[in-house]
């Protein structure tokens, strides 16, 4: 399952400093607008500490984590909708993006420009969403004029639908508001609202990069932006991309604990940004554990047994005949598939079992 997170801004403000963090590709990092031209991509492990445990347990020959894709897109301008910058270029790579992470500068330095002259992290976020609510407005408003006779003369009742979701987009961008806080109905709503593909609909996480000293608590551009977003759907994630760096340069997992804890934090902020750009994705997992391999798989909230085990191979989910599904804890507790089941904590379920966060599973086919 190929996911990106795509990580936006204005320019300068640490959105490719945060992505050498989190990802194996090497973004460059520099002091001027636009140092980012070409998206970078890079593939980073989710961290899972159960995935770490099954490995201790079971002793396998390969231990593989689930990923996901980070993309860092060129910085973004006043104009971008109508092309200025390089606001064409960066519009195309957001609509390939499944979710955004939306980095905002929380932090005062002389030493490093600012596109606007000013540090407003509220400011720099309505940049950016106004560019995405216009490039929005005039898909929204191009689909009309295409449905509207469809649904009005020619009684096509799915265009009717189309057209009543569309009109409330319509408002909600005409108002300054993004597609995310319209509610949909139901779920035939749902996947209209997917196959348009709006940029303004997409889950978006605001990741605050703040100073050091910050990376704590927060600060007061923070809290403004908390305020400024607390009606939309969207995460806040405080980090500071620095400290990130430094982190990132050290050898041993005992000097970044150590660090961490001189800082006041149980974990790194990049951590928390992979698992929350997971959780922003609607993502859970499932493990498959032997003496071969220990695997996380990566699965949406909601997604049954056969769906889960074309995650492994289409044939699987072709050919579903049950799954074995052991719970992690009960695997944390037993050690081996042999001591679960005569435990009896193996259950044997159908093609209506939503798999569960953490399950451990092995699928029977046929085909």
């Amino acid at each position: 399952m190929s996911l990106k997170c795509g990580i936006v801004g204005l320019p300068n403000v640490g959105k490719s400093t945060l992505f050498n963090c989190v990802s194996v590709g090497g973004a460059q990092s520099a002091n001027f607008p636009f140092c980012t031209i070409e998206p970078n991509l890079g593939s980073t492990n989710v961290p899972d500490k159960r995935l770490e445990v099954l490995s201790d347990i079971c002793k396998p020959q390969r231990t593989i984590p689930a990923t996901v894709d980070i993309v860092d897109i060129a910085g973004l301008v006043r104009g971008a909708s109508r092309g200025e910058g390089l606001g064409n270029q960066f519009l195309a790579n957001i609509r390939e993006c499944d979710a955004i992470l939306h980095v905002l500068r929380c932090f005062d330095d002389g030493n490093v420009v600012h596109v606007d002259g000013s540090v407003d992290p509220v400011r720099d976020k309505e940049v950016v969403d106004l560019e995405l609510q216009i490039k929005d407005l005039e898909t929204v408003n191009a689909r009309i004029a295409k449905v509207q006779k469809q649904a009005t003369t020619g009684g096509d009742k799915e265009a009717k639908k189309l057209l009543a979701l569309l009109l409330r987009y319509k408002e909600a961008l005409e108002q300054g508001k993004s597609c995310r806080s319209v509610a949909l109905l139901n779920d035939e709503e749902a996947v209209l609202a997917h196959d348009l593909f709006l940029l303004t609909n997409k889950p978006v996480m605001y990741v605050c990069n703040v100073d050091d000293a910050s990376a704590v608590s927060g600060n007061a551009y923070v809290e403004a932006v908390r305020e400024a977003v607390k009606d939309e759907h969207a995460e806040i994630l405080v980090i500071s991309a620095r400290t990130e760096a430094e982190i990132a340069e050290m050898d041993s997992y005992e000097d970044r604990q150590m660090f961490l804890e001189e800082m006041g934090l149980h974990e790194s902020g990049v951590v928390r940004l992979i698992q929350g750009a997971y959780h922003l994705l609607g993502l859970q997992t499932f493990f498959t554990a032997g003496a071969d391999e220990c695997r996380a798989w990566t699965i949406h909230k909601g997604d049954k047994a056969p769906k889960a085990a074309g995650v492994i191979h289409s044939d699987f989910e072709k050919g579903f005949i049950r799954a074995e599904v052991i719970k992690y804890d009960d695997f944390v507790q037993y050690k081996t598939e042999a001591a679960v089941r005569a435990a009896g904590k193996m259950g044997i379920e159908g093609k209506e079992y939503v798999v569960q966060d953490g399950d451990i599973m092995h699928f029977l086919f046929n085909v």
